[in-house]
């Protein structure tokens, strides 16, 4: 089966990770996904509320990393990290254990 790149977009995350990642970074993460109706934006915590609004009634959704970048941290603080993520509008959790 072959996809179309506006097919394929159906199934991509689109991500922005950086540390050092702006509220014009992120929010130009957030227009692309827009633009080529990419599956999810993934974002680092801090940033879940800016872009659960600016993907609110577009099908696209807020996706963002748990326990990032490596795991190491307690279970404890995972399910606190998770529950606030999903407070503030995320739609996805992509955790990191640690093993």
């Amino acid at each position: 089966m072959k996809l179309s790149c506006n097919q394929l977009a159906k199934y991509l995350d689109h991500t922005m990770l950086k540390p050092e990642a702006t509220a014009a970074m992120i929010d130009q993460t957030a227009f692309e996904a827009i633009k080529y109706q990419i599956a999810s934006v993934c974002i680092n915590p801090y940033w879940v509320k800016r872009v659960h609004q600016k993907l609110s009634e577009t099908g696209i959704n807020t996706c963002t990393v748990i326990g990032f970048p490596l795991g190491a941290t307690s279970t404890a603080s995972k399910v606190l990290e998770s529950r606030q993520a999903i407070k503030d509008g995320a739609d996805e959790l992509d955790m990191v254990i640690h093993w």
